[in-house]
C-alpha cells in the first residue's frame, strides 16, 4: 500500500521541477513511511511513497524494466502476481525482485493495455513507456484504491493517490465545481468521476487512461470492466451455499500473503465475522482481530465481536469510543481533501488506529451489503417498487406528491409511521425514488439551502443525474439488482471505500477487502435476487451458508453500524462551534448558501423541534474543507 504522484508534459519534454515533485510526494508520507523516491526525465516525473508489505528488501519504486525504458509507480496489491510472474518468465521476461510491482512492468510489455485484465487485486498505477512515448494510468475494478488526475491549462497532466498532492501544484485552478457541490450535499460525498474542483477528476473504477506525448486535447478514460449481473445457471441452494463458502475462503486466502503482521477488523456484524471465520480456517496461528465498542448500546456490537473472537481463539483487542469523541472533527478535513460527510469516518479512524498497533495489514468485511443486499433500504425499495407498478407515473406523481407535501414529517416515529418520505418516493420514478431514499439533504431542502446566485451557477443540474447516468448503462433492469448496481457505482466507492482508504492510510495500515474480489463479485451478481433478499431477510444465501461457522443470534439479529451521536453533540458540546461554522464568514462569503435558511436549520435543530443533524454535519464538513484548502471567500463567483 503506497502513495503515487506524477507530472506528465502532454505537449513536449519540459522537465518537471524536482522540488515540486518532492513536495507533492512528501504530502503523502503517511501512505508510505518506509521509503520514498522520485524519477525524473524530460517531460515526465514520478514519485512514490512505500509501505513495505511484500519483498521488503527489493520492492522499492519507481521500478523499471531491464533497459529502464518502462517505469511504474503503483499503489495496491496484485494477489495473483506469483502465477503471472511464472507466465511472464516463460515468455522471456527477466525478474530482479519477488514483488508484485515488477509483474505490472512486464505485463505491460507483454500485453499492453490488456494487462489490467490479467490482474486480480486492488491497484492504482501509472506506467511511462519511453519507447512508445505513452503514459498509462489504471485503477482496479471496484475502486478500492484511489487515483486523482488533472489536465492543467499549460498542457501538463498531474496525478496522485490523494487530492492533497494535486493542491500543491501551482498550475491547478482552484475553482469549485458547482455540480460537485450539489452532488456533495445530496450524497454526502462527491461521486466519481468528479472531484470538488472543476479541473480535477477521479479515474473511475474499472477504467484506464492512455496518453501519448504530443496529444493536443485531453482524452477520456476507457472502461475495461463492469459488474456483469449475468444470471447464473440454475443450481440447488445447498450447492450454491457450498460454492459461496469456497469462493470466499479463496478470496481470503490470497489476501493473507504478506511479509508483515496481518489481522482483521471484527465488528460483530455478519461480513467481518465471516472473514475472520475463513481466516481462522486458513491460519495455524491465532488471528489478530480488533473492534471498537460504543457506550451507547444501540450501536455497540462488541459483545457479538467478542463471541466470534472466543469461538475462533483470536488475539482480540477492543477499544471504547467515548460519546464525546469529537476531537477528530478538524482532522477529517485534512484526511479527505474534499468535503466528506459520513460521520462514521471518526470511529473508522479509531479502529484503524487500534489495528495498526498490532498489524500492518487488516482484512475487512466491506462490500457485503452491496453485493448481497444487506441494507434495510433495499427492502423498502422493493416495497415501493411494488406500489409503483400498480399505478403509472402520470397518476402517481400528482397523487403521492400532494400527499407527501401535506403528511407531517414524523422523523421521531417508528418507520411504518414515517410515511412522508415513502409518499415522496412513490411520486417519483424508480431511480429518482431510490435517490430520494439515500439523499443526505433531500431535493426540497437543497432547493432552499442554496442561494439564488448558486442556483444560477447550477444551470438546472440535479444530483439525481449521477444515478440516472449509471442506470442508463446498467447491465440489469431487475428492481433489486439495479439499486445494488447503483450503490456499487456510487455509495460503495465514493463513501465506504474512500472512508476506509483515508482512515487506514492515515495510520500506514493496508486494508484488504475479500468480499470485493472481482471474481467473487461477478459470481454473486449472477445469483437469483431472491437468494440475496428473501422475504424480509437480506444476505439470505450468505447467512444460510455461514450457519456452520457463526452463531445464529449473530446472523439474524438487527443490523447495526458505526454511528456517532451528532444530534446530541449539536445541541450540547458542539452547539457553539456549529453555530460559528454555519453562520460564520467562510460559508457566508462563498455565495453558495441562503443565510436565512441556515439560521432556520440551526434554530429548529438546537431547540429540539427537528433533527437536522445530517444536514448540519454536511455543512460543518463543507466549511472545514473550505478553510482547509483556502477556498473560503470567493469559492463560487458572485
Amino acid at each position: 500500500m503506497c502513495g503515487v504522484i506524477g507530472i506528465f508534459d502532454c505537449r513536449g519534454r519540459r522537465e518537471p521541477s524536482r522540488d515540486l515533485l518532492a513536495r507533492m510526494n512528501d504530502s503523502q508520507f503517511h501512505r508510505g513511511p518506509d521509503q520514498g523516491a522520485l524519477h525524473i526525465e524530460p517531460g515526465v516525473g514520478f514519485g512514490h511513497r512505500r509501505l513495505a508489505i511484500i519483498d521488503l528488501s527489493g520492492g522499492a519504486q519507481p521500478l523499471f524494466n531491464e533497459d529502464r525504458s518502462v517505469v511504474v509507480v503503483y499503489n495496491g496489491e496484485i494477489y495473483n502476481f506469483a502465477d503471472l510472474s511464472e507466465e511472464l518468465k516463460a515468455a522471456g521476461h527477466f525478474f530482479r525482485t519477488h514483488c508484485d510491482t515488477e509483474v505490472i512492468v512486464h505485463a505491460w510489455e507483454e500485453w499492453g493495455v490488456a494487462c489490467v485484465q490479467r490482474f486480480r487485486g486492488m491497484f492504482a498505477f501509472a506506467i511511462w513507456d519511453r519507447n512508445r512515448e505513452t503514459l498509462f494510468l489504471a485503477r482496479d475494478r471496484l475502486g478500492v484504491k484511489p487515483l486523482y488526475y488533472a489536465f492543467l491549462p499549460d498542457g501538463h497532466l498531474i496525478f496522485s493517490s490523494e487530492l492533497k498532492a494535486l493542491y500543491l501544484h501551482p498550475g491547478l485552478p482552484r475553482q469549485l465545481d458547482p455540480g460537485a457541490v450539489e452532488d456533495y450535499f445530496a450524497y454526502g460525498y462527491v461521486p466519481e468521476p468528479r472531484t470538488i474542483l472543476t479541473h480535477a477528476l477521479k479515474l473511475p473504477p474499472g477504467h484506464h487512461l492512455t496518453l501519448r506525448r504530443g496529444a493536443t486535447t485531453p482524452v477520456a478514460p476507457q472502461e475495461y470492466w463492469d459488474v456483469p449481473f449475468i444470471p447464473a445457471a440454475p443450481a440447488r441452494e445447498q450447492d450454491l451455499q457450498a460454492e459461496l463458502i469456497e469462493r470466499l475462503r479463496e478470496a481470503v486466502r490470497i489476501r493473507l500473503i504478506a511479509e508483515v503482521p496481518v489481522g482483521a477488523f471484527l465488528s460483530g456484524g455478519v461480513d467481518s465475522s465471516a472473514v475472520v471465520a475463513m481466516m481462522a480456517s486458513l491460519s495455524a496461528d491465532p488471528v489478530n482481530t480488533c473492534s471498537i465498542s460504543f457506550g451507547d448500546p444501540r450501536f455497540n456490537e462488541s459483545a457479538f465481536a467478542a463471541a466470534v473472537a472466543r469461538r475462533y481463539h483470536t488475539n482480540h483487542r477492543v477499544e471504547q469510543v467515548e460519546p464525546d469523541d469529537f476531537a477528530l472533527v478538524d482532522k477529517l478535513a485534512d484526511l479527505y481533501d474534499e468535503p466528506f460527510a459520513d460521520s462514521s469516518a471518526m470511529p473508522t479512524y479509531r479502529v484503524c488506529e487500534l489495528a495498526r498497533r498490532q498489524v500492518t495489514v487488516a482484512l475487512s468485511g466491506d462490500g457485503g451489503d452491496e453485493n448481497l443486499a444487506g441494507y434495510r433500504r433495499y427492502r423498502w425499495h422493493r416495497f415501493e417498487e411494488r406500489l409503483r407498478s400498480a399505478l403509472p407515473l402520470r397518476l402517481r406523481r400528482p397523487l403521492f406528491g400532494t400527499l407527501g407535501r401535506v403528511y407531517p414529517g414524523l422523523a421521531w416515529a417508528p418507520r411504518p409511521l414515517r410515511a412522508k418520505s415513502t409518499l415522496q418516493a412513490l411520486a417519483r420514478d424508480t431511480v429518482e425514488g431510490y435517490f430520494h431514499t439515500v439523499a443526505v439533504v433531500p431535493d426540497e431542502m437543497r432547493s432552499r439551502l442554496f442561494s439564488a446566485v448558486f442556483q444560477r451557477e447550477l444551470q438546472g443540474y440535479r444530483a439525481v443525474e449521477v444515478m440516472r447516468r449509471h442506470a442508463q448503462r446498467a447491465p440489469t433492469d431487475h428492481a433489486l439488482s439495479l439499486v445494488q448496481y447503483l450503490d456499487i457505482k456510487t455509495y460503495l466507492v465514493g463513501d465506504i471505500l474512500t472512508k476506509v482508504d483515508r482512515a487506514s492510510m492515515a495510520h500506514a495500515l493496508e486494508v484488504r477487502v475479500p468480499l470485493l474480489d472481482h471474481t467473487l463479485v461477478e459470481w454473486l451478481s449472477g445469483l437469483p435476487p431472491p437468494l440475496k433478499l428473501h422475504g424480509a431477510e437480506g444476505k439470505y444465501l450468505f447467512k444460510r451458508a455461514l450457519a456452520p461457522y457463526l452463531p445464529e443470534d449473530l446472523l439474524y439479529r438487527a443490523k447495526m453500524g458505526f454511528a456517532v451521536p451528532l444530534a446530541g453533540w449539536f445541541r450540547g458540546p458542539l452547539r457553539e462551534r456549529l453555530r460559528a461554522a454555519v453562520l460564520g464568514p467562510v460559508l457566508a462569503e462563498s455565495n453558495i448558501f441562503d443565510r436565512d435558511y441556515l439560521i432556520q436549520l440551526l434554530a429548529q435543530h438546537q431547540c429540539g423541534a427537528r433533527d437536522y443533524s445530517a444536514s448540519l454535519w454536511s455543512l460543518l464538513m463543507f466549511e472545514a474543507f473550505l478553510r482547509r484548502v483556502g477556498l473560503g471567500p470567493g469559492g463560487v463567483a458572485a
